[in-house]
């Protein structure tokens, strides 16, 4: 089974100490979020867990506890984008995750690590030659640390809206331009670009539009091949493989103002007052109502069959 931490705020940079309790504990509970009463409690074993999926814009955190997933099969994404505090208040200095980062591909390999830039938007400070001459500058000090970089395009969802009013839709032109400039950037440098959820438009130009959080980047990283079930994608422009996420929504303290996981900055203050490291909840407690179901789990490793043994097989 894939388990995942990214998807509704940043545990690495917010929870480090909640996740490596719940990784010694061996389980954690999980709110749905639309029906709070509903609870999935899932077993933290590396026995059943194949793959643990991180996204992050800041790994520093969590790694004094680095050695407790190294049982795990693991793939992190690291977001550095060039936006200053009036974009990302709480953002770490881009050269300190910039150090993080190329920190951790030393300690997972570079085959379970990739790059984020995104979302991508456009203003007046923020030009498109702006964005490029930041990629090509990040894209130089990445060289040899990651394989895949991921682009997207700020989506325009009605929290994005409310939380950042004056932003606007990048052109078609803009978008064209930006891709084909960052994957000519990113082949220099060794680096294949990954679009999120942009459909197949960048594909002419040598991109790589298959998905971002793919069963074939998993398998990459940890050397196997995986069986993995079928699964509804989230929304119909992501090929992405989403499954267990252990997060929560409305509790990242990143605060950046194109965020799509957090309503507003004060649900998020309370919210966290609610968390406590030693809970099997991201946020609060056990409560009375609570109908706990045990998610049925098992690996999905096929046979401990090394992937590059697979793709030969497949080849002959």
């Amino acid at each position: 089974m894939i388990i995942n931490t990214g998807q509704r705020t940043d545990i690495p940079a917010f929870y480090p100490l909640w996740l490596a309790n719940r990784i010694k504990e061996g389980f954690v509970c999980v709110r749905n979020p639309y029906d709070p009463t509903q609870v999935s409690r899932y077993l933290l074993r590396p026995d059943v867990v194949d793959v643990i999926g991180f996204c992050t814009k800041n790994p520093k955190p969590f790694f004094p506890y680095l050695d407790l997933v190294k049982e795990f099969g693991q793939f992190w994404y690291v977001t550095i984008t060039p936006y200053g505090k009036d974009i990302e208040p709480a953002v770490p200095n881009k050269e300190e995750v910039l150090k993080s980062f190329k920190y951790l591909s030393k300690r997972v390999g570079i085959n379970s690590i990739g790059w984020r830039y995104d979302p991508i938007f456009v203003s007046d400070k923020y030009t498109v030659d702006f964005h490029l001459s930041s990629f090509d500058k990040m894209a130089r000090e990445l060289e040899g640390y990651t394989k895949v970089v991921v682009i997207s395009f700020i989506d325009l969802y009605e929290k994005v809206k409310r939380n950042f009013p004056e932003v606007k839709v990048v052109s078609e032109q803009d978008r064209i331009n930006l891709g084909k400039e960052i994957i000519s950037i990113a082949s220099s440098h060794g680096m294949v670009v990954k679009p999120c959820g942009e459909g197949n438009f960048l594909e002419k130009y040598g991109a790589d539009c298959s998905g971002c959080m793919t069963i074939s980047q998993y398998e990459s990283a940890i050397g196997k091949k995986i069986n993995a079930p079928k699964t509804k994608p989230s929304r119909k422009e992501c090929a992405c493989y989403l499954s267990g996420d252990i997060g929560a929504y409305d509790t990242c303290a990143h605060l950046c103002r194109y965020c799509y996981a957090n309503n507003d900055v004060e649900l998020v203050a309370q919210n966290r007052k609610k968390h406590d490291p030693k809970s099997p909840f991201l946020i609060g407690n056990y409560r009375p109502e609570d109908v706990i179901h045990d998610v049925v789990q098992k690996s999905w490793v096929d046979g401990q069959m090394n992937i590059f043994d697979y793709l030969n097989c497949r080849e002959g």
